[in-house]
């Protein structure tokens, strides 16, 4: 083993191991977003948890407080609530979509105006939007795998009627299914992955785990359970490439892998309309 190769691997180790055990549940909670036709949704509840981050820096409290976690959380609930009270089966005259992606971009206006109130406001936006994953360590990992195998659990024991939900909401609310309160687990278990997951990789790579491996396992496969191991797939060689990238040419870790899970999904578009000519 070379000089080099060890180096790379202590830098790189913890960021590494956070990149193949976290993206499953992601491109899990992603094949649900891109099912539902609502692929802005994970980007605005990460951008709503950032805003509680914000309010929680405007009171005083520094990114690292626990505190600062729990308001994000409430915040993102509130967020998963609104969501959840404006889903319907019907098609209205403002699309859900509309409504989600003026929530982030309020989100992401109350950003910048609370940052423009804190000492240092410019680098926070950074850290919030890219996030600091290089230089994740063993006990944030540990925690956070405690958090996403709870939720992982949660999501596996209702998946069949996740699923209903996601892809025939109209069957759903027909058989009796609360549909408002069953989305409301759902986004709030979401709020809680996210804004776990934000804390630590940024908003950028948060939307790029959620959605990039998700939409190839979709262009790929039929099954739910071959969508999620592509997905994962592609996630695992983003982070990869990403990490090499990163570490060969000094580039931001967590920008680099959005712009290899990029080039992948345009990998996987040439080949899927390839294959389907």
């Amino acid at each position: 083993m070379s000089a080099d190769f060890q180096i790379a691997w202590e830098v790189m180790k913890w960021p590494f191991v956070a990149c193949l055990l976290f993206p499953p549940l992601l491109v899990y909670l992603g094949l649900h977003v891109v099912k539902r036709e609502v692929i802005f949704v994970d980007l605005a509840l990460a951008q709503v948890a950032t805003l509680g981050t914000c309010i929680a820096l405007l009171m005083g409290y520094h990114f690292d407080d626990r505190t600062t976690f729990w308001i994000s959380l409430a915040v993102t609930f509130v967020g998963a609530a609104f969501f959840s009270w404006t889903r319907s089966t019907q098609k209205g005259p403002v699309p859900q979509e509309a409504i989600i992606g003026i929530t982030f971009v309020v989100a992401a206006a109350g950003v910048i105006l609370l940052l423009s109130r804190v000492a240092g406001g410019k680098e926070e936006l950074e850290h919030l939007l890219t996030g600091d994953i290089l230089n994740v360590t063993k006990g944030e990992i540990g925690q956070r795998l405690i958090v996403f195998a709870a939720l992982g659990g949660f999501y596996a024991a209702f998946h069949k009627r996740f699923v209903l939900i996601s892809s025939d909401p109209e069957k759903a609310f027909a058989d009796g299914v609360r549909v408002r309160l069953w989305d409301f687990l759902f986004y709030a278990a979401f709020a809680l992955v996210v804004v776990s997951f934000v804390r630590l990789a940024g908003v950028l790579l948060t939307f790029a785990y959620l959605i990039v491996p998700a939409v190839c396992g979709t262009m790929l496969a039929q099954e739910w359970m071959k969508r999620l191991a592509i997905g994962w797939g592609i996630a695992a060689a983003a982070s990869l490439i990403g990490l090499w990238a990163s570490y060969k040419m000094d580039l931001p870790t967590g920008a680099a892998i959005v712009v290899a899970s990029g080039l992948l999904l345009a990998i996987v578009g040439i080949f899927s309309s390839a294959r389907r000519a």
